[in-house]
């Protein structure tokens, strides 16, 4: 083109044109460049994971050679007791596969418990600092209490007829995570009174407004109700009525004062889940029917008690309020999800609550959670009334075969009913069946469509059929045909008796 200068002219170079190439076509973002990131990544992470396990083999390798060695520092001074631990949970290594490494396996399984005890406690604190929790209100004492002979205070409560008109006088321990409050929960003092019923019931030690036991076990405890049983006036036998946990104290009491005891009646008797005399199938049907954490809680309580004041500070001991099944780790089935919401279960329930934690010591809870998954210091089938036998060899059994004295029975002559919902899952019917294969004399009321609440919380029919099946047809109170005796005046030999005006009671054994 005229008058048209080239660029060459002037000292510009111009780049030669790029030879022809093959047309490339233009990825959109977001299509497959975003599937060809993904790759990349996953392949990045893949290659890092297999280097990590290979540089976890060789810190393996390095730590044996040079570490794990006999002549080591480490395994002179540490390897006796960490052997010892091994043996000692060597058991654990049964609930594993047969095709399972147990260095592997455990290893996993500490390391997927860190986590979920990290994720537990954050949720724990994302609880604590919601609004909407309500606290726990504490009334002021009011229990009645005796003084036992070794300075402790025991509190306890009446219900129905008074003692010198009472045809049965009814001693009842509590649960775990309740007190005297408990007793048969919603039962209508005009029942108590048409079948002459008295009913006591008390707050073990730790609990609600007892002191607690410096080193308590079952045997003390039968023997805090012996003289419970003398303060309170009850001269004659009583029954003894044992719900859920708290039936490990009334066996207690059938086995260390029988002759005290006329009956016993059990609602969902817990018994030592651990007992050795189980059978598997009795075993795997009663650990089947609990949650994780249930089971998680019984192994601390049978190998690790001092791990329990972490949850128990955590949950019950924390002055909030939660729901029975989810503090405890209950599976509940449909009828005793439904009661738990009630109003008047909900009601009871904080107010049993409050009074269970009053003193916010956490060394009752654990004992009595010991106490379950603990042995017991007798055995159930030695309830059963057995011969007592004075000596052993051919000697002794010579003698008793020609002597014509009899030999001493012991065990409990009485009778012993058992109330138990098939639906339980918090004390599955597993360990009523095993109860009545050991003690063969026990009468089994097996209850359909009831679970561990539905039959003994605010049942009118039910707390009927109870008393009628132990007591017969209502009779009332005994008629009290005493002649008023005059008060002489007062002598030297009188002793001068001096009533507190307090709310708190105290009468000395």
């Amino acid at each position: 083109m005229s008058g048209t200068t080239p660029w060459s002219d002037v000292g510009i170079g111009v780049a030669a044109a790029p030879p022809a190439s093959p047309t490339v076509p233009v990825v959109p973002y977001g299509g497959g460049g975003d599937r060809n990131w993904k790759f990349h990544a996953v392949e990045f992470w893949r290659g890092f994971a297999e280097m990590s396990v290979e540089f976890g083999k060789g810190v393996r390798d390095v730590v044996k050679q040079s570490v794990m060695r006999d002549d080591s520092f480490l395994v002179k001074n540490f390897g006796p007791p960490v052997k010892r631990v091994r043996k000692d949970l060597k058991f654990l290594n049964e609930y594993l596969p047969e095709d399972r490494d147990p260095v592997h396996s455990w290893s996993v399984i500490f390391v997927v418990l860190f986590f979920v005890v990290a994720a537990l406690y954050v949720n724990t604190e994302c609880d604590e600092i919601s609004p909407l929790i309500k606290k726990l209100y504490i009334q002021p004492p009011n229990a009645t209490r005796i003084l036992l002979p070794d300075g402790r205070h025991l509190a306890y409560q009446e219900q129905g007829v008074p003692a010198g008109s009472s045809r049965f006088s009814i001693i009842a321990p509590h649960s775990f995570l309740s007190s005297r409050l408990a007793g048969i929960p919603g039962i209508k003092i005009s029942l108590l009174q048409e079948f002459g019923v008295r009913l006591v019931t008390y707050d073990l030690p730790g609990f609600g407004e007892s002191d607690p036991h410096p080193n308590r076990n079952l045997k003390s405890s039968a023997d805090d109700v012996l003289h419970l049983s003398y303060a309170v006036g009850v001269t004659d036998k009583f029954w003894v009525m044992g719900y859920s946990g708290g039936s490990l104290h009334a066996w207690a009491m059938l086995r260390y004062i029988p002759d005290r005891v006329a009956g016993a009646f059990l609602v969902s008797p817990m018994i030592n889940p651990y007992e050795p005399s189980m059978s598997k199938e009795e075993r795997r049907r009663t650990w089947s029917r609990w949650t994780l954490q249930k089971k998680f809680m019984f192994f601390l309580a049978r190998k690790f008690p001092r791990f329990l004041p972490y949850f128990y500070h955590r949950s019950f001991l924390s002055g909030s309020v939660g729901q029975i099944n989810k503090w405890l780790s209950l599976s509940l089935g449909k009828r005793d999800r439904d009661l738990i919401e009630d109003e008047r279960f909900e009601e009871f329930w904080l107010r049993d609550l409050a009074e269970s934690v009053r003193q916010g010591n956490v060394k009752p809870f654990v004992e009595e959670a010991v106490l379950q998954v603990s042995s017991w210091g007798f055995r159930l089938p030695e309830l059963k009334v057995q011969k007592k036998q004075k000596g052993k060899g051919i000697i002794f059994w010579i003698k008793s075969k020609y002597s014509q004295a009899e030999e001493e029975l012991t065990g409990f002559l009485g009778p012993i009913h058992i109330w138990q919902g098939m639906d339980d899952k918090v004390v599955p019917p597993s360990m009523a069946d095993f109860t009545q294969r050991v003690l063969p004399g026990v009468m089994v009321h097996k209850l359909l469509n009831h679970g561990h609440f539905t039959y003994f919380y605010f049942c009118d029919e039910c707390h009927r059929q109870i008393f009628t099946t132990l007591f017969g047809d209502p009779q009332g109170p005994v008629a009290n045909n005493v002649d008023h005796i005059p008060i002489e005046e007062d002598n030297e030999d009188t002793e001068e008796i001096i009533l507190d005006d307090s709310p708190e009671v105290e009468t000395s054994l």
